[in-house]
């Protein structure tokens, strides 16, 4: 007879334990191909790099599925582990945020939305007329963390925790019911419902599904064909808070996009203006710097600091941009809800970032 703690390690194993094969998903189409270079002709330190594929390959055991470095647009340096391939789609999980942050601009852009101060309920009020007193939420509230409702996903007690929110059937809907626990902008609490409601109000107000937005405003542009969102509401609305599955590649573009000011191949996508706003820091979330769904770092490097923007998923799936070198470095793992995510930051801040001569100590 197996003991409650046995069965409960046994359950661990198959929920967090199992091969990672099991875990890829399958190509849904194929991505235009970015334009490939070698680390050394965009001033890389190459054997820095490779030694940093050279020691996951020695470890083994570790969790990461890919590291792809980007400079000047060009792609130098593209390594998979763990089963991984190019082609595979993988769960952002909350840097999906950040995209959902670039859409919200986009939409500002092209007049969809009005202004961040836009009242939340302007575009809601008919979906959800039963709402009351939420007219003081405005778009960058939900921005910014600050909605102001009971929602902390950190804190399972409050009634807006995002494990809590998943097990209804209308997200945006629940995140509405919520009652308001201080005045919104007062205060920050991470909170995926406000990111959820912040794109479908963006759905409503351009009278199209968001992943029909979502492509015909820039993925489609950017070549991105190898994704899917996932869903809720019966499959009628759009998770735009998290689990949006991209390639490496894919998100890539992004960071790409963020250094290129929004410009792609002669296109505005989006903003410069909107980009400058969104990224720069707004509030903080456990003394970081945070902006409108975009994390910032200011990190000391030998004699210089250095500014570092990211979008950050759980498990360490992150896109990191460092606009003064036209740098950026996407990382895939499966460290989810574990310290040992802090492999993926180690691994970029002390290697990836090394690789560039304008960081290196002088006479080296």
């Amino acid at each position: 007879m197996w003991s409650m703690k046995q069965i409960l390690i046994l359950l661990l194993f198959f929920l967090f334990g199992c091969s990672s094969t099991k875990k890829i998903h399958e190509p849904v189409l194929v991505d235009e191909p970015l334009k490939i270079g070698s680390a050394e002709s965009e001033g890389l330190n190459v054997q820095l790099l490779d030694r940093i594929s050279e020691r996951l390959v020695e470890e083994k055991d570790h969790k990461v599925h890919s590291i792809l470095v980007a400079r000047n647009g060009v792609l130098v340096f593209e390594k998979y582990f763990n089963g991984y391939s190019r082609d595979n789609p993988h769960d952002l999980r909350s840097a999906t945020k950040s995209i959902t942050s670039m859409l919200t601009g986009i939409a500002i852009d092209q007049g969809i939305l009005g202004s961040v101060q836009d009242p939340l309920m302007d575009y809601l009020q008919y979906s959800y007329p039963e709402v009351a007193d939420k007219g003081s939420i405005e778009l960058q509230h939900l921005l910014k963390m600050q909605s102001g409702l009971d929602c902390h996903d950190s804190d399972r007690k409050t009634k807006g925790q995002e494990d809590r929110m998943y097990r209804s059937k209308d997200w945006v809907d629940y995140f509405l019911s919520l009652s308001t626990t201080y005045t919104p902008g007062d205060s920050t609490r991470y909170c995926t419902g406000g990111v959820v409601a912040l794109g479908e109000a963006i759905a409503q107000a351009a009278e199209k599904d968001f992943a029909a937005f979502a492509d015909e405003m820039l993925f489609a542009p950017l070549g991105i064909k190898n994704y899917r969102w996932s869903r809720f509401d019966g499959g009628q609305k759009v998770d735009t808070g998290g689990h949006l599955y991209l390639t490496p590649q894919g998100m890539v573009k992004i960071g790409m996009l963020v250094s290129q000011s929004g410009s792609w191949e002669g296109t505005q996508l989006v903003s410069s203006s909107w980009l400058e706003t969104s990224t720069k820091p707004h509030t903080s979330i456990n003394n970081n710097p945070y902006g409108y769904l975009w994390w910032q770092n200011i990190i000391p490097f030998e004699a210089k600091s250095v500014k570092v923007l990211s979008a950050r998923g759980n498990g360490g799936q992150v896109i990191f941009i460092v606009p003064e070198f036209d740098l950026v470095s996407v990382f895939t793992a499966g460290y989810y809800n574990s310290d040992e995510t802090q492999v993926v930051y180690d691994i970029f801040f002390r290697g990836v970032l090394s690789a560039l001569p304008e960081l290196q100590p002088s006479g080296s």
